[in-house]
């Protein structure tokens, strides 16, 4: 499963378990002196163990990482004094003191499980994608470019709540996105590269040459702001600001970074950029995010999916570069250019909602 361990051997204490505070406080140091390595803890119980000592060295260790406790299940034929476990137990009394605590733990789908089987397997793979979630959420940056569309209430966040939980947002107002943008030129060789990659991401045949190469000189803007302050998620005022000045829609763009698994949400949808990337941190796959825009029909249990560019091009059939006809309405079709155009999603995009 590619997990690496930092663990205590038999040389330290006795067989590498932890029994006593004195055992506690070196499991504790071994932890502290591997604090940057250790994402999560697993707690394996293999008899009933000693409920205080454990939670003990995990209060000693100060580490705040997820915990899963593992207990180790009994077997009908062997339930005489020398063999019978009573994990079952130890870990009803371990988790009480972890509560006591304030440790916060992960418990496994079964209360007890074999340590080697697919069960616990399952479990463990699962207490990974948590962890690899919590840490990503702690360090990440979101990079917040223009102003939420003022009718969109439902996008609106607090930033300092955000800072309470280690969340930082870096924000750049669109008139430096244009100024920026308009000070390139066409022949710069970023652009070029630039224009290679969105050209690569899906079929931009339709799409006038000018339109291609003002979307290069954008995604060289926006490149160089995201790596300049290490933004991991970005929220974009995708319309209609970025119609009006530049005449071309980001979601190409945005489509490339979301499959980099660096994702992009639409409308300056911070909370949705964060949603997105602790999808992408679990799975280590692009999320993408849509509006649940319409019925299907008498089928209850669906709904149509809507979305005008932030899906990665691995999520679509045959994606294709053409125009937003919606904000086309307002801003001519012809300042649209840069959206996603593909309605042969793949049948896993369009879930049943009781799945």
């Amino acid at each position: 499963m590619n997990i690496n361990t930092v663990m205590l051997d038999e040389s330290q204490t006795n067989l590498g378990g932890v029994e006593t505070r004195q055992e506690a406080k070196i499991c504790a140091e071994l932890f502290r002196q591997h604090r940057d390595a250790i994402h999560g803890v697993v707690v394996l119980l293999p008899n009933f163990g000693d409920e205080k000592v454990i939670a003990e060295a995990l209060r000693l260790a100060g580490l705040n990482v997820p915990v899963l406790v593992q207990a180790e299940e009994d077997n009908l034929d062997k339930m005489g004094l020398a063999t019978r476990r009573d994990s079952f137990c130890g870990k009803i009394s371990l988790c009480n003191n972890l509560r006591q605590y304030g440790i916060p733990f992960t418990l496994t789908r079964q209360h007890v499980c074999a340590l080697i089987g697919e069960i616990f397997m399952q479990d463990l793979q699962r207490f990974s994608q948590l962890c690899r979630v919590v840490n990503a959420m702690r360090r990440v940056w979101v990079g917040a470019i223009g102003a939420r569309p003022a009718g969109f209430n439902t996008v609106r966040y607090s930033e300092k709540m955000l800072e309470k939980m280690g969340i930082a947002v870096e924000t750049l107002d669109l008139s430096e996105i244009f100024t920026r943008t308009n000070r390139l030129r066409y022949d710069d060789i970023r652009v070029a590269e630039k224009r290679e990659i969105l050209e690569a991401n899906a079929d931009a045949r339709g799409i006038p040459g000018e339109k291609l190469q003002t979307m290069a000189k954008l995604f060289v803007v926006i490149s160089e702001w995201v790596s300049d302050n290490d933004i991991d998620t970005t929220a974009i005022q995708c319309w209609t600001s970025l119609q009006e000045n530049l005449g071309i829609n980001v979601c190409s763009i945005m489509s490339v970074m979301s499959g980099q698994l660096m994702p992009s949400a639409c409308e300056v949808d911070v909370m949705g950029a964060l949603s997105m990337y602790a999808l992408a941190s679990c799975s280590l796959n692009p999320a993408s995010l849509a509006d649940w825009n319409n019925n299907f029909g008498e089928e209850r249990d669906k709904c149509v999916l809507f979305h005008c560019g932030n899906f990665a091009s691995a999520s679509l059939e045959s994606p294709t570069m053409g125009t937003a006809d919606i904000i086309g309405t307002t801003v001519g079709k012809e300042n649209t250019c840069g959206a996603w155009l593909d309605e042969k999603r793949r049948s896993d995009l369009l879930p049943p909602l009781n799945r």
